[in-house]
């Protein structure tokens, strides 16, 4: 098991990433209560809610593209129009775990709790950041660990790339267990998913849920036609994480990359993730939300190269 030193900083000054996104576009976040809404451009393009009284954790809702379409499922699903299966559970994009020791945060039977921002949102030309604190809380309210949330959000031709590094740690050794239910998570707006005529996709070639499902991949796309506009979101795996994660890939519009759940996802023995105090488990995860021809293949492996080169930029 490759766990991974990393100590508690700040993400790197915006001015190390110039780089790697347009200057030209603006990105800034808007505090509401218990919520940051992004914008580009003065444009909304997600909230990431960190309080809400339903769903006891953290996520972004309202996914946009650049066109402008929404690329998430409607939150809360609409009647009618969306399916309204884990309507609590999927809300857009998320990370969670279905056994953190012993408890389960996916089904919301625990409280993944926003205790700070250790690094306030910080504004910027092309790309914007924050850093946040959280606290993993057990039904009785005792803490299983920590996570610093370090998430940026940048412009790139054709898209936005959403960054999603997440380093966990505790005083007291605590482990992640074995289910499908485990990693971060995405769900993609009902007319792009497979049931309706959408796109699903990996790195490798493979195509749709079935052949998707318990494969490991660098990453997953999915995208569709709304409304004549071509969009998607790819959920994209960063190379250092301490194992490949296995696609828990559905058709009616879901995808998580879960790198625990080995017995789960049909691939071995049972696994059991321990972390030890002064150790830290590292994800490192993005989102690269897409219109028109961003969403074609060579698009998607240069966003993913772009990310992997972000990634290091801000160590």
């Amino acid at each position: 098991m490759r766990l991974q030193l990393f100590s508690l900083v700040l993400l790197t000054t915006t001015v190390a990433l110039a780089s790697a996104q347009d200057p030209s576009d603006h990105v800034s976040f808007h505090q509401m209560p218990g919520e940051l809404v992004i914008t580009v451009n003065d444009t909304p393009i997600t909230s990431y809610v960190y309080h809400d009284d339903k769903i006891p954790r953290p996520y972004f809702a309202h996914v946009k593209a650049p066109c402008g379409t929404q690329v998430s499922r409607n939150h809360p699903p609409v009647p009618g129009q969306d399916r309204t299966d884990h309507d609590t559970m999927h809300p857009g994009i998320w990370m969670a775990f279905g056994d953190l020791d012993g408890t389960d945060f996916w089904r919301n039977k625990a409280r993944i709790v926003h205790v700070k921002f250790e690094q306030q949102p910080r504004d910027g030309a092309g790309i914007g950041s924050f850093v946040e604190l959280k606290h993993y809380l057990r039904p009785d309210d005792t803490v299983v660990c920590q996570e610093v949330f370090r998430c940026s959000v940048s412009v790139q031709p054709g898209g936005y790339l959403l960054t999603w590094d997440s380093t966990f740690s505790s005083d007291d050794e605590f482990y992640f267990g074995d289910q499908e239910e485990m990693g971060i998570g995405i769900r993609i707006a009902t007319p792009i998913s497979q049931m309706e005529g959408g796109k699903l996709r990996d790195s490798t070639g493979r195509h749709g849920a079935q052949k998707i499902w318990s494969q490991s991949a660098e990453w997953c796309d999915y995208s569709g036609d709304v409304d004549g506009k071509q969009v998607g979101m790819t959920l994209m795996c960063h190379r250092d994480n301490f194992r490949d994660s296995w696609m828990h890939a559905r058709d009616y519009g879901f995808v998580a990359a879960n790198p625990f759940g080995r017995k789960a996802m049909h691939k071995g023995a049972t696994s059991r993730v321990v972390v030890k105090p002064g150790e830290n488990m590292r994800l490192q995860y993005a989102i690269w939300i897409h219109s028109g021809n961003a969403g074609d293949k060579t698009a998607i492996d240069e966003a993913y190269g772009t990310y992997l080169e972000m990634a290091a930029s801000a160590r």
